[in-house]
């Protein structure tokens, strides 16, 4: 019994050497194992975390294509710029070229001071406050070390973040007070240039609704052209003579076909008609389109937030109303001191000096500090779950015994 017991043991150890060493000639290559561990480790990551939820499990599933998007943003940055310049350019020069002569033609002398007044005012407004926001830097935050206060930690970045400072993908760098990322602007709409951002949007909204109005009759007068000179180009250039037509002398001697005159427009005509139905066209849907992006940045200026934290800020409404709480946004302070903090206007005369005319003036704060937000004042390393827990105790413990002797 003995013999037959030693036996079986010896068989099950010569089947498991032999089974380990036919594992070991079929093993993957290294780089197989290496890759199908860390994506082993990566689905893991999904559902082995106590903080993991739909928005976390959506970013990560989409992530390539946020990379991608971002990717493509960056590189056609300037090709959107080009964009803006060229469109701007050309209805600049369709005014000059055609709108001028007629106003100056046709329009009374007040009537042709306040075209004239507006229209090159308007322009410089536009023209200045897109340069500067193109150009003037977002802000970012101080990548040593230092006492600010800061309020979290960037992800990607891996430096403190300020209150109010939001990481972008595209410039790949956190940015004070971030609103957005404009692909037209091909930069960061922050802290520093929000104000440059807003004003050219409205300077551009009140330029394309004053083109639109102002041209809508030469509108209509040149689409009605362009639809005659349409209809004369369908008409037939001639008509056959036959029969006894050229025996009674309808047409020289020789000729068959009776030729029609010639139309009553020229090519330049037509460019001009054109030039106006494009103008106007382009003013209009620029003016509907960037007016409600205006009216809806004039929104959040007057809440007091920017578009990343009306988001946040609702996320935070929705989840204290269920606790029956009221969230209040602590950088709001009223209608008309957000639009004063956001204009930089400290007294009376600065509406007119840096709002109504092209002012280079520097926002108020510097986009690393804020009023009335809970932060952290010290940057030291974390205190460790152990500590907390022993100060716990003895805190209950001390609170045990007075409980008892009162």
């Amino acid at each position: 019994m003995w013999c037959c017991t030693s036996s079986l043991v010896y068989l099950r150890r010569s089947i498991r050497l032999r089974l380990c060493s036919r594992r070991g000639r079929s093993r993957l290559p290294l780089w197989i194992r290496e890759t199908w561990a860390y994506m082993r480790l990566l689905l893991q990551s999904l559902y082995f975390n106590s903080l993991t939820d739909s928005d976390v499990v959506f970013d990560c599933v989409f992530e390539p294509v946020f990379l991608t998007v971002d990717y493509i943003t960056r590189w056609f940055g300037t090709v959107f710029v080009c964009l803006v310049v060229i469109l701007t350019s050309s209805v600049v020069v369709i005014a000059y070229a055609i709108l001028l002569p007629l106003v100056l033609n046709t329009y009374s002398p007040a009537w042709i001071v306040w075209h004239l007044c507006y229209g090159h005012w308007n322009l410089i407004m536009i023209a200045f406050h897109y340069y500067k926001a193109a150009k003037t830097s977002p802000g970012y935050p101080p990548t040593e070390k230092n006492d600010r206060p800061f309020v979290a930690v960037c992800k990607k970045c891996i430096i403190p973040k300020p209150a109010r400072t939001h990481h972008c993908g595209i410039c790949n760098r956190c940015i004070l007070k971030m609103d957005h990322h404009c692909p037209w602007l091909n930069n960061c709409i922050g802290h520093f240039n929000h104000r440059y951002f807003f004003s050219f949007c409205l300077f551009m909204t009140l330029g394309c609704v004053y083109c639109s109005i102002s041209g809508r009759n030469l509108f209509l007068d040149a689409y009605h052209a362009l639809e005659r000179f349409k209809h004369t180009d369908l008409e037939k250039p001639g008509i056959p003579v036959t029969g006894m037509g050229p025996l009674i002398g309808l047409l020289p001697s020789g000729q068959t076909i009776y030729q029609t005159p010639a139309p009553p427009y020229t090519f330049r005509d037509k460019m001009i008609h054109k030039s106006i139905v494009y103008m106007w066209v382009l003013t209009s849907t620029v003016g509907v389109a960037l007016g409600a992006l205006t009216v809806w940045h004039a929104v959040l200026i007057s809440r007091g937030e920017t578009c990343i934290e009306r988001h946040i800020n609702k996320k935070e409404t929705n989840r204290l109303a269920k606790l029956g709480k009221v969230y209040k946004n602590p950088f709001n302070y009223s209608g008309l001191n957000n639009w004063k903090i956001f204009l930089g206007v400290e007294k009376r005369s600065h509406w007119v000096t840096r709002v109504l005319l092209p002012s280079g003036h520097s926002p108020h704060g510097d986009g690393l500090t804020w009023d009335t937000f809970p932060v952290h004042k010290d940057v030291i390393p974390a205190v460790p779950l152990v500590w907390i827990w022993k100060l716990l105790k003895t805190d209950f413990a001390l609170f045990s015994d007075v409980a008892s002797k009162l």
